[in-house]
């Protein structure tokens, strides 16, 4: 099968596109002919070495674990689906080598749902890993009716996700993003801040008693402001900045579960949650596609086409 894979860390320049075997199916998972997956900013941070003591790279290293595709063979004990089915997948082991940037991934059963009906393989191939982010970040957080949730990197892969289930759980929603995206999150129902210096007086101007629940996806210190626009009690989830414990809030770090990703699914059968498309790439221009990640500021999802 043609795949993308890496043999040494590194940038966007190991990568090599080539033949690899086909992956073999465990018991326990199914081969999905991949149609579409989603580059993430964990794909290159892994890459680059960021997470060695974390993550075990088996090498050389299909990259990915965001993905949409059909099912074509089954693993022994594999009720859950038929060939032909069409799932989503985010497909994380507790190593990283098999891959979603390849024709075929071998994925384990508990990583998987039904791939929403009205969404194409490319938006799809978005909705897992940010949308997992997303949705367990606000069950954390505890989110629900009469909340006011401050999102930081409103318009990116997962805070456009989160808005939209915080506003569908019935959260008045302020998001940060630049200004060139606040009519953006406005179609969303979410309030826009610019980010930078000053936003705590912009949050205040907006939320005069402060807001109730603060979800940080994009590190770099943006949870530091969390006491200054704050209510008592308010809690606070970050994805990326491990100084949230000392504030009182939780570091997340995603999990793939089925019943999340179903819920997911269907809430964007149901027009609740939409998936924004940055750009779309083909698969031997992978290494493309994780440069413009690598950027920071992109508006939705960055995709690789199989």
């Amino acid at each position: 099968m043609k795949a993308v894979s890496y043999r040494t860390y590194g940038g966007p320049e190991v990568l090599e596109y080539g033949d690899l075997p086909k992956p073999k199916v465990g018991p326990d998972a199914v081969l999905i002919e991949v149609r579409a997956a989603a580059v993430n900013p964990v794909d290159w941070k892994v890459q680059a070495g960021y997470l060695d003591g974390m993550i075990q790279p088996v090498f050389p290293v299909v990259p990915g674990w965001d993905v949409s595709g059909v099912v074509v063979e089954l693993g022994a004990d594999t009720p859950e689906f038929q060939v032909g089915d069409e799932v989503i997948g985010y497909v994380r082991e507790d190593f990283v080598s098999r891959g979603t940037f390849a024709e075929y991934v071998a994925a384990p059963v508990r990583t998987l749902a039904r791939k929403p009906a009205n969404l194409t393989f490319e938006q799809a191939a978005g909705l897992p890993l940010a949308g997992l982010t997303a949705y367990q970040a606000l069950k954390a957080a505890e989110v629900g009716e009469g909340d006011t949730v401050l999102v930081h990197a409103a318009a990116g892969g997962v805070g456009s996700l989160a808005v939209q289930l915080a506003a569908h759980l019935g959260a008045r929603v302020v998001g940060t993003a630049s200004e060139r995206n606040h009519d953006y999150l406005r179609s969303l129902g979410t309030e826009p801040v610019t980010y930078g210096d000053g936003l705590a007086d912009r949050v205040r101007a907006l939320v005069p008693e402060g807001v109730s629940v603060v979800l940080d996806f994009v590190g770099g210190g943006a949870v530091h402001t969390s006491p200054q626009v704050t209510a008592a009690g308010a809690r606070l989830v970050s994805i990326a900045d491990p100084d949230v414990a000392a504030l009182g809030g939780r570091l997340l770090w995603v999990r793939p579960d089925t019943a999340d990703l179903t819920a997911l699914s269907r809430l964007a059968e149901q027009d609740v949650l939409s998936v924004e498309i940055a750009e779309v790439f083909p698969l031997e221009k992978t290494a493309d596609a994780q440069r413009l990640s690598a950027r920071g500021h992109t508006r939705g999802k960055i995709v690789v086409s199989v």
